[in-house]
């Protein structure tokens, strides 16, 4: 019953990117050509949603609905982060399409963005292999 809930919340989340647009290839390149505010103002809103609801939860020791403590480990930051963003961001530019859209953009019938699915599954592999070998 627990997956059923996931697929219903994941199906509505995927409509709403459909409808606000999120998902839109040509949105994403207005981003990267700094013609439109409307995707950073997404983004910017996601962050400052996720910066708060993170403080909820450490404030009011907010528990998983298992009853399970949440813990937030600090990140350290090394170089291989600045690396792989950057071919994180090469590559959104390159498809207009990041793994937060990418289901919701096959949903929609972009058959095309299956090349960038599989591309990301790909990339995730070699990323397995080669990760004790990369900067840290």
């Amino acid at each position: 019953m627990k997956n059923i809930t996931y697929l219903i919340v994941g199906t509505l989340f995927g409509i709403i990117f459909v409808k606000a647009e999120i998902i839109s290839w040509f949105r994403i390149q207005e981003m990267f050509h700094l013609q439109s505010f409307f995707m950073y103002g997404v983004i910017g809103t996601a962050v400052i949603v996720g910066m708060i609801s993170l403080q909820l939860i450490k404030y009011f020791k907010i528990k998983t609905l298992e009853g399970e403590s949440i813990t937030i480990e600090n990140k350290k930051f090394h170089k291989g982060q600045i690396i792989g963003g950057l071919i994180f961001g090469i590559g959104w530019a390159i498809t207009g399409a990041c793994p937060g859209p990418l289901f919701a953009q096959m949903g929609y019938g972009f058959g095309v963005i299956t090349i960038t699915f599989l591309s990301a599954l790909a990339g995730t592999f070699v990323y397995g292999v080669l990760r004790e070998k990369l900067p840290h």
